[in-house]
């Protein structure tokens, strides 16, 4: 079985989506799929390319428990050839939504981006999926973040069981 590989897209690639690969990450080894899925992050601006993820991303995931080590993780930007081999881009909001469908070109590849938390199955819809940017914000920004994608992460992983499956 090839890999399957999921693309967590923010805006710099610094808070939203390095906390959502992360977390998804380990709930992917918690259900037994990280031999077989990779997921990773990048932003649709250059603004911070090559930084670490925001301490304050780090720090919310220590306040809930995790222990991970987030140090070798430096901003990149999404490459629109990469629609060649990822199979799920996940989107924070709106914007990235747009960019990234932009960027894929044809309808196979569109098909492939989904915002972040249409797969939290007691999250919101429509207009109100978008995971707002915390950093503006202070730690309770960062904490909301994290609950947001929390809420979907499950929904993902069993997507992912469910493509992986067919």
């Amino acid at each position: 079985m090839s890999e399957y590989r999921i693309t967590v897209v923010c805006t710099g690639n610094i808070c939203r989506s390095p906390m959502a690969e992360f977390i998804l990450r380990e709930r992917l080894e918690e259900a037994g799929l990280a031999d077989v899925v990779s997921v990773d992050s990048a932003g649709t601006t250059a603004w911070e390319e090559g930084n670490p993820a925001d301490p304050r991303t780090v720090s919310a995931l220590r306040r809930r428990g995790h222990t991970g080590d987030y140090t070798g993780h430096r901003a990149r930007v999404f490459d629109k050839r990469w629609f060649d081999d990822v199979d799920l881009v996940l989107a924070a909001d709106h914007g990235h939504y747009t960019v990234l469908r932009r960027l894929a070109g044809t309808p196979e590849a569109q098909a492939r981006i989904r915002m972040l938390r249409s797969f939290d199955p007691a999250g919101p819809k429509g207009d109100a999926l978008a995971i707002d940017d915390p950093w503006y914000g202070d730690d309770s920004s960062f904490d909301r973040t994290y609950d947001e994608v929390t809420g979907a992460a499950d929904g993902v992983v069993a997507f992912v069981r469910d493509q992986l499956a067919d």
